[in-house]
């Protein structure tokens, strides 16, 4: 059996805690930075993310179902501020009608998804990740559990809204319509000023595309990454004498719970931004410059 100083020997340092917790489960089989690599797919941030699409969508069918035109429950009672809420900001941003159709049940959709993949935080830190590795049977196996804490997910989310952005500017300006566009705004309507009108409409698809999907990202990625840290705070515990041990618990618990508190407003909010960008961008299509 191995003494106590021997276990805390083995014992992972706190920097390789952190980058073990934050290291995807990927095609490769072996660790590797969470970058952009279109020849690596996250398994981890694949699997999150649709089992929370489809919880979504199952909650709120489960709730469509059980809609009456009485006193509604409590589970109707919050969808339907939630979809008043969602149907007046599509109004205000987006005035055709038609596109209100499928842009407005999209908009729930990323609301309900983006919120219910974010909440995956508020899991314990070591909970999923330890599951996994007693099923796989490998103590060091990876595992990311909050899909929008990886850029590679949150880009994709984004690239997403990109394809419905040039979508609606050839649907509503056709596309000889928007191409035209392209090569006379901003600046105006001159052979000389048609380069410089296509790279910064160029730079602009760019720009909010990859600040859509960085701005959630880096949300996410700093509250994963204070809850490691909170969570150290538990693991340094353990091996902890005198007075150390107890405050180090006392502080554990008291840290996360305020952290928890706070990051159900970052989770919220962070959900709405991203469901109100992805608005106003598809909005942005319906109009001309």
């Amino acid at each position: 059996m191995a003494t106590g100083h021997e276990a805390a020997a083995n014992a992972p340092t706190a920097g390789e805690y952190v980058v073990h917790h934050l290291t995807q489960l990927n095609t490769t089989g072996h660790a590797q930075a969470s970058i952009i690599d279109f020849s690596v797919i996250n398994l981890d941030t694949v699997f999150f993310s649709i089992l929370m699409g489809v919880l979504g969508l199952f909650l709120m069918w489960r709730v469509a179902r059980s809609v009456t035109s009485g006193v509604p429950g409590r589970a109707q009672a919050a969808l339907e501020i939630l979809l008043e809420m969602v149907n007046n900001q599509s109004k205000a941003i987006i005035h055709n009608k038609e596109s209100r159709k499928f842009v407005s049940p999209l908009a729930l959709t990323v609301f309900v998804w983006v919120f219910l993949m974010n909440s995956m935080d508020f899991l314990p830190v070591d909970l999923l990740p330890k599951i996994w590795q007693v099923i796989t049977g490998n103590p060091h196996a990876f595992l990311r559990v909050v899909p929008t804490a990886d850029l590679n997910g949150t880009l994709g989310m984004s690239v997403g809204v990109l394809v419905l952005c040039i979508w609606y500017n050839i649907k509503v300006k056709g596309l000889g319509g928007w191409i035209h566009e392209l090569f006379t705004a901003p600046f105006g309507n001159h052979p000389l000023l048609y380069v410089p009108n296509f790279l910064m409409q160029m730079i602009e698809f760019i720009s909010k595309t990859v600040s859509h999907g960085m701005r959630l990202f880096g949300n996410m990625y700093a509250g994963e990454l204070l809850f490691m840290l909170i969570a150290l705070m538990g693991a340094a515990y353990g091996g902890s004498t005198g007075m150390t041990g107890p405050v180090l618990w006392i502080g554990q618990v008291f840290a996360g719970s305020l952290w928890a508190v706070f990051h159900i407003l970052i989770v919220l909010l962070q959900a709405f931004i991203f469901m109100m960008l992805a608005l106003v961008y598809i909005g942005q299509a319906h109009e001309g410059h």
